[in-house]
């Protein structure tokens, strides 16, 4: 009995030595996962104050740049106009007035365009702590075949909110501020549902152009195959439309389309990585296999 409640003992000090070491290794990863965030928190603080001490520029050259008729994709819509004779196709006016409503609404207005703008400035370093956080849990293979992630994602995630600014912001923006039902109402628009317009725009296509990285990762995950999403391509048409009737505030199909064109070409690339991604471990698996065999 003595010898039994003796190795209990043992194997009870033991457990709880695991357990604290356990533990402690989750405190040292809240503790690095913290130190993250504090890094990044500062990144956003600088770019914000950054675009704040600009702010003159950003505002009347970036913000207000779609409600402009002299905007560089109003300028192309013109052009296009004159090459396929469709004057009505040409912006040469966006109406509608811009109003304040609160007392402190301007200075407001500033310090959230300044936070907006520094995320978007900071999405690539916010991705090279994510990179940094992740990968000490990575091996070998992993880490070098995720080496380009933070390139990679910040240039899809740079190429949507270019594509959201001049493409989809500028086009929504048109219709709705053209769109009458009576003439007896007239647009006046508050500033707060501007920006927000412009940033849900504008963000929400950054985000979506995400896809082909999200997907590399599924991959890589073993969770999405391509032939999956071969298999699933017309349920994702049904969930990119919807995905760009959500992101556009408009019932113009022609804007719509105009934001669901670059998803399906996005779906396309994606199925692409994810092939690349499967053929690799196929090939992986089959080196492993023949290593195997040749062993015994």
């Amino acid at each position: 009995m003595g010898k039994l409640s003796g190795k209990k003992l043992i194997e009870t000090i033991k457990n709880k030595g695991k357990s604290l070491e356990a533990e402690m290794s989750f405190f040292d990863h809240l503790e690095v996962l913290r130190w993250h965030l504090i890094r990044s928190a500062i990144a956003v603080a600088v770019f914000m104050v950054v675009a704040f001490s600009f702010y003159d520029f950003i505002f009347d050259t970036i913000i207000m740049g779609p409600k402009d008729a002299n905007f560089w994709t109003y300028r192309m819509m013109c052009k296009i106009a004159d090459w396929v004779n469709a004057p009505d196709f040409c912006v040469t006016e966006v109406p509608g007035t811009i109003i304040n409503t609160q007392m402190a609404g301007q200075f407001i207005l500033q310090i959230n365009s300044s936070l907006i703008i520094a995320v978007m400035m900071g999405v690539p370093y916010l991705l090279y702590e994510v990179w940094l956080f992740v990968k000490p849990a990575l091996n070998d293979l992993e880490r070098k075949s995720a080496s380009g992630f933070v390139f990679y994602a910040s240039l899809l995630f740079a190429l949507g909110v270019l594509f959201g600014y001049f493409i989809v912001v500028p086009l929504a923006m048109n219709f709705l501020a053209n769109y009458s039902i009576s003439t007896d109402i007239s647009n006046t628009i508050t500033i707060d549902n501007y920006l927000s317009f412009v940033a849900t725009l504008t963000l929400g296509c950054g985000i979506v152009f995400e896809l082909p990285m999200i997907i590399y990762i599924l991959s890589k995950l073993g969770i999405m195959t391509p032939q999956f999403m071969r298999k699933s391509r017309q349920y994702a048409v049904v969930v990119i439309l919807l995905i760009a009737a959500i992101i556009t505030p408009t019932p113009d199909i022609i804007t719509m389309l105009t934001v669901s064109f670059p998803m399906f070409l996005l779906y396309e690339l994606s199925i692409i990585v994810a092939s690349r991604v499967h053929r690799k471990r196929m090939k992986t698996d089959l080196d492993f296999y023949k290593g195997e065999k040749q062993g015994e």
